[in-house]
């Protein structure tokens, strides 16, 4: 018999049950309130009483109402037909509903019972197979995607009977499984999995290695994020997260994009659903959004689902991992995410931690951001997942709790600064607060000293080094004015900026400069290092600020030509010119 609870206190979301028998920690009932069944998790049992957060609006609920247990916790429906969807945090397909609203107590089926799927069968009669092992093969939007063996499968089975190729429907069952009791165990496209459970569908989690090639310099070069690593975003209002996220989800190599709009502004979320249908994937020439999926949670709905909306979206990113696919999981924003988790423990009468969050916060993200890495299946294929979240500090402090503890666990740091922004210096990344921990890795030493060269390393840190010297020169002309500094001081100052011009600030809405590969990255680097070696002579500062603006209107050129094309090629010639004639050598 399932349990049966009865409403007995509401403070807004969270409402207090006295149930009738046993409840686990993050089940999930349904309250019934005028008609409407509203979906409500567990958060805390204390003997009798329980306490659960409403992921609807609790209005007109009243104390007596009566709610019945499911016995199992918030699951996610996986399987073919997700791609390019628009999901809530409840999974709920936003394109089924009707009006601008979603209406209290309405949920929607996310796949397509009806629709048939050209299966291909990767196994035959007699292999045996693991929990999360590939069966078969299906196309969706040019992808192929595998069906598996049920998560939750114990042990080893034998493959009883798999289907020929051809065409099935969701439910179909496509396999029949014989496990170690000898029990028949039929298999369909469907798997089922509790969000809030890491899947354990891997043999191994080594540390990440590979570059994942972003086309956006100050993250390549500077601070690279690498397959399955972590990084986050965190930057005032208006200094460009949301540009950086969209450049990063367009240009990444990554096979699936899913991004998570949790508890975003209304009008970010609807810049979402209708800029990504315009992009055209640089890979592949197609609509970017063939390979998204978009889990939308905006400020107006309900806090609680907020929670439920990053988890949700890491659940769909681990089953395309178990694929062996490449996954690039983005959060907007994760503050909004920490504050749902805020207001659910201040109405708890929990004791509260910095700024009145969770005395948990910490190990609250760090096991969510622990849930992204790269791994190495049961058949030896890998797959990753790259997360990404952003953070919005209250007024830009990046010492407020949400901020400090992600960077606790995140491997790459992108500060997003408000002066940058100001001088429309964008990315506005800030290149000395911003760091990526990969870049220390002996492994990620070893593949890009193959992938590109021995020097690269060496030469990214000279890079880092006179970004900081210039800013400590800059303060200095500050104080003293342009006369109280040598000129040689000058000419440092300005080879920072001609690193902070050329190689930093990118221009998202050109053809050309939006998205620069590898190879031309590394180009870039040794021209602006060999500028940096080069010894000039000035006679004043004057000479000195009018001769490297030259050169840094050359170089912007440079970016805007297409790579070793005629007019790059005539621009670089131009250049090689311009630092011949003051050059020390002359």
């Amino acid at each position: 018999m399932a349990t049966k609870g009865t409403v007995n206190g509401i403070i807004s979301n969270l409402v207090t049950l006295t149930v009738d028998g046993p409840v686990s920690q993050n089940e999930i009932c349904y309250i019934s309130t005028g008609g409407d069944r509203l979906m409500a998790e567990v958060i805390k049992v204390v003997g009798q009483n329980v306490y659960v957060q409403v992921f609807e609006s609790t209005r007109g609920l009243k104390v007596g109402a009566e709610a019945e247990f499911v016995g199992h916790m918030l699951e996610v429906t996986l399987g073919p037909g997700m791609l390019s969807k628009n999901y809530d945090g409840l999974q709920n397909d936003l394109d089924k509903m009707d009006g601008v609203f979603l209406k209290r107590g309405d949920y929607t089926f996310p796949l397509d019972k009806d629709k048939k799927w050209h299966f291909k069968p990767l196994v035959k009669v007699g292999d045996e197979v693991k929990a999360s092992a590939w069966l078969g093969q299906v196309d969706e939007n040019f992808q192929p995607l595998k069906i598996m063996v049920p998560f939750t499968q114990e042990g080893v089975c034998k493959i009883k009977s798999i289907v020929g190729e051809g065409e099935y429907s969701i439910y179909d069952t496509v396999a029949v499984l014989t496990d170690e009791n000898g029990n028949e165990v039929k298999v369909d496209m469907v798997q089922k999995w509790p969000v809030k459970v890491a899947m354990p569908n891997y043999k191994e989690k080594p540390r990440p290695f590979k570059l994942l090639e972003t086309g956006v310099r100050v993250i390549d070069t500077l601070n690279p994020i690498v397959e399955g690593g972590t990084g986050f975003i965190p930057g005032p209002f208006g200094t460009g997260k949301t540009v950086l996220q969209h450049a990063i989800s367009k240009q990444a190599e990554a096979d699936i994009v899913i991004i998570a709009a949790c508890g975003e502004r209304a009008n970010e979320v609807v810049e979402i659903f209708t800029e990504f249908p315009e992009l055209i994937d640089p890979h592949t020439g197609r609509k970017l959004m063939e390979r998204t999926i978009i889990i939308a949670n905006t400020s107006n709905m309900p806090v609680a689902a907020r929670e439920a909306s990053v988890y949700t979206a890491m659940t769909i990113a681990e089953y395309y991992r178990a694929m062996g696919l490449k996954v690039l999981l983005m959060a907007d924003s994760t503050s909004r995410w920490a504050q749902a988790l805020r207001e659910m423990s201040n109405r708890l009468e929990e004791l509260p931690g910095p700024d009145a969050f969770p005395m948990d916060l910490s190990s609250i993200i760090s096991n969510f951001y622990g849930r992204a890495g790269y791994v190495i299946l049961n058949n030896d294929e890998t797959g990753s997942i790259t997360f990404i979240g952003t953070v919005s500090p209250a007024g830009g402090n990046l010492k407020e709790p949400v901020t400090e503890n992600t960077k606790k666990v995140a491997r790459c740091f992108y500060a997003l600064e408000q002066e940058r922004a100001d001088k429309k210096r964008y990315p506005a990344v800030n290149p000395i607060d911003s760091y990526s921990k990969y870049i220390e890795y002996p492994e990620f030493e070893k593949y890009i000293s193959g992938a590109i060269n021995d020097e690269w390393l060496g030469k990214v840190n000279e890079i880092k080094t006179r970004l900081q010297r210039g800013k400590e020169i800059a303060e200095q002309i500050n104080i003293l004015g342009d006369d109280g500094v040598p000129v040689e001081y000058h000419v440092t100052f300005w080879k920072s900026e001609l690193i902070d011009f050329v190689i930093l600030q990118q221009d998202a809405f050109d053809e050309i400069d939006s998205v620069t590969p590898m190879e031309r990255q590394e180009a870039i680097l040794n021209m602006i290092i060999d500028i940096c070696h080069t010894e000039f002579e000035f006679d004043n500062f004057n000479e000195v600020m009018d001769y490297f603006k030259k050169m840094i209107n050359v170089c912007k050129q440079m970016n805007y030509s297409k790579f070793n094309s005629e007019a790059y090629e005539g621009f670089k010639k131009e250049l090689a010119d311009l630092v011949a004639e003051r050059s020390v050598k002359n």
